[in-house]
């Protein structure tokens, strides 16, 4: 059996198992391949090893960055793009180019520079599950750092302030979005009926944009226009990820096995207690029944309000 890997990532919301676009490309293509991930949630992207998140960690190495956790996977042999020809390969990586070129700094925007989007949005989200005091600094830093990414990533001449970049990052990122739509046209997947490392990178840059409900919604309510996009977010949550569009993560899953684990020793443990008193009942007709009675059924109240107090 495989070695368990962990992967440590944002959590999730608004019916995705995690908002982080990059936590998402790993997850997704942790599942079209088959590999045996265990999805940790940290509560802020210092609890990595690495600093950023997502990080796989296995027995032989810490891996950060997208890129980096695919390759290695594949060296796993757990590999999406088996099928490929050299073509769809040289495809793939024209079209994540694109992505991260001209599709990922209105992500960033929208979600981190978006005035209104981040403080009623981004802000208190990561806040929530960042813990005091860092959630009084952490959120405002990845703000920072997203609009420097973008100047860098936008910011050449003659672009040099930011209301010329926002407006030349949104018609690129919706020119973008038009082009993934002509080609993805009416299939299920960017390749076929079979998802590869193209399909998890368009998702994790797509299914955040179109499931977050924000205030302002430009490039929201574009991309909503955009019908086989939508369907084909909607496809892979439904196909990929029951447990996390109806509220449980792989963690939370496990949490529940636990639970159902103490639940049944406790229920087993109980059963031997009533079997006890029930030969005590036997074994000492000198007591009154009633006192007897009294004392079962208490017993076993404890053991109730126990079971009570350890359901989810």
């Amino acid at each position: 059996m495989a070695a368990p890997m962990e992967l440590s990532c944002w959590g999730g919301g608004w019916g995705l198992p995690s908002v982080h676009p990059e936590s998402l490309i790993v997850m997704a293509y942790a599942r079209f391949s088959g590999a045996p991930l265990r999805v940790s949630a940290v509560d802020h992207s210092w609890s990595a090893p690495q600093g950023d998140v997502p990080v796989l960690i296995s027995e032989d190495a810490v891996i950060a960055q997208p890129a980096k956790i695919l390759n290695y996977l594949r060296k796993q042999k757990y590999n999406a793009d088996y099928e490929l020809s050299a073509k769809q390969g040289a495809d793939t990586l024209a079209y994540i180019a694109l992505l991260e070129e001209k599709l990922l700094p209105a992500i960033l925007h929208t979600f981190w520079v978006e005035a209104e989007n981040y403080c009623s949005v981004t802000k208190p989200w990561y806040a929530s599950r960042i813990p005091f005091p860092l959630r009084l600094y952490l959120p405002g830093k990845m703000s920072r750092k997203a609009l420097n990414r973008i100047l860098l990533m936008r910011g050449e001449p003659p672009l040099y302030c930011l209301n010329d970049v926002e407006a030349q990052i949104y018609r690129d990122a919706k020119e973008c979005l038009n082009l993934l739509s002509n080609r993805l046209g009416t299939s299920q997947f960017f390749f076929g009926n079979t998802p590869t490392t193209l399909d998890a990178f368009v998702f994790g840059f797509l299914a955040p944009l179109y499931k977050v409900h924000f205030p302002k919604v430009q490039l929201q309510e574009h991309l909503k226009q955009l019908h086989n996009l939508c369907r084909f977010c909607d496809d892979i949550l439904s196909g990929y990820f029951r447990l996390s569009v109806t509220g449980f993560s792989p963690a939370g899953q496990d949490t529940l096995d636990a639970n159902l684990q103490k639940l049944t020793q406790l229920v087993n443990k109980e059963s031997n207690l009533i079997e006890k008193m029930d030969d005590n009942l036997r074994k000492s007709p000198q007591h009154p029944p009633r006192k007897l009675t009294t004392l079962k059924l208490s017993a076993a109240g404890e053991e109730s309000s126990s079971l009570t107090r350890l359901s989810p």
